[in-house]
């Protein structure tokens, strides 16, 4: 099977899992991340068919639609590309990507790296920032029925991996535990300048929400 028909077949069988999944979590998130993945792949000179299933099959089985079961999304993701007889070593590599890349709080440190988990993880946090990050996030808490603010409640960056994923906290909260703090997480050159713009949009909405919030013009 060639480098063409194994992705065009992942990307089918994401597409149809993910059909009906929660809106910042669907096939256009991985979408988004697959193509941001792929530009910075090229920049970096990373190994493009790892980061393209490994992009492609980042959230197949997130943890946090799963009970926290961190565990279904690599093996779902290996199974599949075992029907695709893709190489073995590429199937371990995509797997141990995938079981490392979220964010968990940002205190977790990492049990692998390489090039291309580098890669994936800054196309998946890229995803998280600006104008889109702003829209999956709002979009999030409303799927959780979160407030939207509560002055009442501070932001906890920082927290353990199981005190972030049972979070409840309001939605602008997150844009302090996690958004903020994914410019300087950046692994890659590439990664890094293109979080700058993005970071930088999310300042000025932040700004503008707080104002409008205390009724300024």
């Amino acid at each position: 099977m060639t480098h063409e028909e194994i992705i065009d077949n992942t990307r089918q069988f994401v597409e149809t899992s993910l059909a009906g999944a929660e809106g910042g979590h669907d096939w256009w998130h991985i979408y988004r991340v697959w193509k941001l993945a792929v530009n910075i792949a090229a920049a970096e000179k990373a190994d493009i068919l790892v980061v393209e299933l490994a992009a492609l099959l980042h959230d197949i089985a997130d943890a946090k639609f799963h009970d926290g079961d961190e565990t279904k999304g690599p093996r779902m993701a290996g199974e599949f590309l075992q029907t695709l007889n893709v190489d073995e070593h590429v199937i371990d590599h995509v797997s141990k990507i995938i079981s490392n890349i979220s964010f968990k709080g940002g205190q977790v440190a990492r049990t692998f790296s390489s090039a291309e988990l580098s890669v994936v993880q800054d196309a998946d946090r890229l995803d998280a920032m600006g104008a889109i990050g702003i829209a999956r996030t709002f979009n999030y808490g409303g799927f959780r029925n979160r407030e939207i603010y509560n002055p009442g409640i501070p932001p906890v960056p920082g927290m353990d991996k199981e005190t972030y994923r049972l979070s409840q906290a309001p939605t602008i909260n997150h844009f302090y535990e996690k958004l903020l703090l994914l410019k300087d997480l950046m692994n890659t050159g590439t990664g890094k300048r293109m979080a700058e713009r993005r970071h930088d949009f999310m300042l000025a909405y932040l700004d503008e929400f707080f104002r409008e919030w205390e009724g300024e013009n």
